[in-house]
């Protein structure tokens, strides 16, 4: 080949860094909807065991407040627990198993109500002097459940991850 052609050099190979990173995402598009909707569905499976058990769950206090002031005082304390166990034992097993999810996303939207409400119900309570109280962390902390349960509704009605072309 004459001295004065220019001739392109062939593309870099990636990188093993540039590989692990391909293969990750990869990975990660693949298999993080269903690890985020078996993870939240084990939460859940868990608090709502809990409540079936008295003195084992440390938000039955609240949960029994919330129903009430809720009904309206319609729904009594143990009522209310027990529903609320229901609830929760039965959004696990969807989120779980994936067997009538999209039940249980419908479900959890209507518990994310109750779940959420003491932040306006007990605003006073859960913030005294401007900051949060321990049960007002644990109340704020569902707004990460309440995502999650977004993005897995948001696939179960057909949304998907892709990777750049």
């Amino acid at each position: 080949m004459p001295s004065n052609t220019f001739v392109r050099d062939a593309a870099p190979a990636p990188s093993m860094v540039t590989r692990a990173v391909a293969g990750l995402a990869t990975v990660l598009t693949r298999h993080s909807i269903t690890a985020l909707r078996i993870s939240l569905g084990l939460v859940f499976l868990g608090f709502g065991i809990l409540k079936f058990f008295p003195g084992m769950s440390p938000a039955a206090e609240l949960a029994e407040r919330t129903i009430g002031t809720l009904t309206f005082g319609l729904v009594g304390p143990t009522a209310a627990l027990l529903l609320t166990a229901i609830m929760e034992t039965v959004i696990g097993l969807t989120l779980v198993t994936g067997l009538f999810l999209r039940t249980g996303l419908v479900i959890l939207a209507g518990a994310l109500v109750g779940i959420m409400s003491p932040l306006v119900l007990f605003y006073s309570e859960l913030f005294p002097a401007g900051g949060p109280t321990l049960t007002a962390q644990y109340v704020l902390k569902d707004i990460v459940l309440a995502c999650a349960g977004a993005v897995i509704g948001a696939a179960a009605l057909g949304a998907r991850l892709r990777l750049p072309e």
